[in-house]
């Protein structure tokens, strides 16, 4: 109630605009193709200081605190449940310098950085230097998701993220009690030992906490509907303890819980880690809104030259420095140590210890302690917006990203999928046909695209392949049960609407016939894998079609009565596979991938330089 009477509004209404403010920022990013974390921010700050709509230390009072540091612990967790020690592979060595060297070095270079360039105290410079090594998964995750990385360079971002979270803060915590110690001339040991402490304890209750979690999950112990529960209730504890025995050593001991089991080998490892990714989004999303509405007009209008400035300094010197000393001589080639070193995006972490610091130091008497605050906001600010917007073009630059287009991954090797892939690549994406037996592969193997021989749902798939290089998989096996696993596993991770499937033989019977949660979506002439191979050898063809103002779709259509459309590539890039109810837009520079009856060409006849049909390929048989 207390909270409710010093309102300017609502707590219930406060979490809806927060809500509404986050997931519609995401979405609106998604639409118009921008850095999701950019827009966040503008709303924070739109309802916060500038209309002054909602003020979160107002609106929840002392929830708040809690609020960010509970949502905090959940999202270092779900990013440690992402770190598969396999998944490093050969970027273990850039990690491991990257958190072991980089991060001292780090800590040095952005307090001499806060010291010289800004001219705070040695005290104050030193806590908030050791902050900064944070670059943030709240950040890092977003922005790969759009910049679509390959996987070495992009590891190697994650990675740091989240492991540099929790020692940026205990760094932080370290350089605080030597503070503490210079002001109340305590005794060194004393503080040394509550640090040892609370260190161990930390690394004691991450690795219990995971042990403990994954044994119980294994032996049956827990039943299937209540373990997200349990999960969530064993996370809060495990954090909850930690920080009772060192502030801000919670974090790390959720990071190595997360950690523990993400490398246990669970069999429903995956179901949890959906519903945490489900959770991170949104915790996210709800961070980034009240940390930006939380600020007043009084700390954005402190912000002068000198915090320009610290931003600067801090993005051209004292993050590229210690990153490219602590991959000097490694096996990380000079395009991925640039790029890294220039991708240093700092998030909600950093943020919100900074502020909790900054009141300490001003508690203990440090003058230029509320100097934190707003300095932290204005690096995240301005690292958030540049990086936003920036990584892509340079990562496209330095030739780091994964594919200029996203292709498509065909499962199950046959005449139909060489066929298929043999177009796509005709439209210069990205191809990939994976299939366990070998043999099923050698077509495409001999056309020179690209196999997996595997399973496609494996563990080798997933730290051999690029999945990120592709955004729509098509299941075309001989095997209708393993169509409708592949499509089904592989819905959550690219999208149901892109995630499709030949036709099951047996798909009509009522007997046979599956919920619209299984399965994936039908293409061309929704045709089983025998009739869609028996259509090629019975004299069809998939070739590519181009549409222009001279051959209309309605002029193709006429000379190619029996032609199915099985995808097309609009003038902007974007590809869609076609199911046989939906329509192809009559766009001038659309490109059409069919499968038509063959035919033999006119000595006239006349194909464009990339192979495509024009208005004069006239069928002279079918």
């Amino acid at each position: 109630m207390a909270v409710a009477e010093t309102a300017g509004i609502a707590p219930v209404l406060g979490f809806a605009l927060v809500g509404v403010l986050g997931v519609g920022s995401q979405w609106l990013a998604w639409r118009l193709r921008l850095p999701a974390i950019v827009l966040m921010l503008l709303a924070g700050l739109a309802v916060g200081p500038g209309l002054g709509v909602l003020d979160p230390s107002e609106d929840f009072g002392s929830l708040m605190q809690p609020m960010l540091a509970i949502a905090v612990a959940i999202i270092l967790f779900e990013g440690g449940m992402t770190l598969n020690f396999e998944s490093l592979s050969d970027a273990a060595t850039g990690v491991r310098r990257l958190v072991l060297v980089g991060g001292p070095l780090g800590w040095a270079a952005s307090s001499a950085a806060l010291h010289w360039g800004v001219g705070i105290s040695w005290e104050t410079s030193a806590v908030f230097g050791g902050i900064m090594i944070v670059t943030g998964p709240t950040v890092i995750a977003p922005l790969l998701r759009q910049a679509r990385l390959k996987r070495r360079p992009a590891a190697l971002l994650q990675w740091e993220a989240i492991f540099n979270d929790p020692v940026g803060a205990l760094a932080a915590v370290l350089a605080f009690e030597i503070v503490v110690v210079m002001q109340n001339a305590e005794s060194a040991s004393a503080a040394a030992v509550d640090m040892a402490v609370g260190i161990v304890g930390a690394l004691v209750l991450g690795i219990a906490g995971g042990w403990g979690l994954s044994r119980a999950f294994r032996n049956a112990l827990v039943p299937e509907y209540m373990k997200v529960p349990v999960l969530f209730v064993l996370l809060l504890m495990v954090f909850a303890l930690s920080d009772a025995l060192l502030h801000e050593s919670g974090l790390l001991a959720v990071t190595i819980m997360g950690l523990w089991i993400a490398n246990a080998d669970l069999p429903s490892y995956a179901e949890l880690r959906r519903f945490k990714e489900h959770a991170t989004i949104l915790l996210v999303s709800g961070i980034f809104i009240l940390l930006a509405a939380n600020m007043s007009r009084e700390t954005l209008a402190s912000l002068d030259w000198s915090a320009a400035l610290f931003v600067v300094v801090v993005i051209l010197l004292a993050r590229p420095l210690p990153v490219l000393a602590a991959l000097a001589f490694s096996n990380i080639p000079w395009r991925e140590r640039l790029l890294v070193a220039f991708t240093g995006p700092r998030g909600v972490v950093l943020v919100a210890v900074a502020g909790l610091f900054g009141e300490r130091l001003s508690a203990l008497g440090v003058s230029d302690g509320d100097r934190v605050a707003p300095l932290a906001f204005a690096l995240v600010a301005a690292t958030v917006v540049l990086h936003g917007f920036t990584l892509t073009p340079l990562a496209r630059l330095l030739g780091l990203t994964a594919t200029e287009t996203p292709g498509v991954m065909i499962v199950g090797g046959s005449r139909w999928s060489t066929a298929l892939g043999m177009a796509l690549r005709k439209l210069d994406l990205p191809v990939l046909i994976a299939d366990p037996n070998h043999a099923h592969l050698r077509q495409a193997r001999e056309a020179g695209l690209d196999t997996f021989w595997g399973d496609i749902l494996s563990e080798a798939a997933e730290h051999k392949l690029d999945f990120v290089t592709y955004d729509k998989v098509i299941a075309a096996t001989d095997n209708d049960a393993y169509n409708t696993l592949v499509a089904t596993d592989l819905a959550p991770e690219f999208g149901r609407e892109h995630v499709f499937q030949l036709k099951r033989m047996r798909h009509a019977s009522a007997r046979h016939a599956l919920p619209a949660t299984l399965g994936g979506q039908k293409i061309g002439a929704d045709e089983s894998y025998f009739e869609a191979n028996a259509r090629l050898a019975d004299g069809w063809e998939i070739r590519v079609t181009k549409i222009s103002a001279e051959f209309p779709l309605e002029q193709w259509r006429e000379k190619n009565p029996e032609a199915i459309v099985i995808a097309d590539l609009g003038p902007h890039g974007t590809l869609r596979l076609r199911g046989p109810e939906d329509k192809v837009k009559d766009t001038e520079g659309t490109r059409l991938v069919v499968v038509a009856p063959k035919r033999q060409e006119r000595a006239e006849d006349r194909r464009d330089e990339n192979g495509n049909d024009t208005m004069k390929s006239v069928a002279a048989k079918g």
